[in-house]
């Protein structure tokens, strides 16, 4: 099986780069992709599990970008509840 080219974990979350190799008009092309893995453990069942997605290059900026606009609306609710449970 292969393993990845460099792995950045922080807490339950790892991402890890591939090497891919792939066919096209007879030349053998390299590209790079990004697996992004949550692992989580069910209490109930007694077992770690975990959900991974695959990610090209292109979709970084994408998810990134999501990600901030996600954490700037979380944030943004949490002002209006006067929640302080960050500080």
């Amino acid at each position: 099986m292969a393993k990845p080219i460099k792995k950045y974990r922080s807490g339950q979350l790892e991402a890890a780069i591939w090497e891919n190799d792939r066919e096209v008009n007879g030349n053998i092309v390299s590209f790079k992709t990004v697996s992004l893995r949550k692992s989580w453990h069910d209490k109930e069942k007694n077992i770690w599990r975990d959900s991974t997605i695959q990610l090209r290059r292109n979709d970084i900026q994408r998810v990134l970008v999501v990600l901030q606009k996600v954490q700037e609306d979380l944030l943004l609710a949490q002002e209006g509840e006067g929640d302080d449970e960050d500080e």
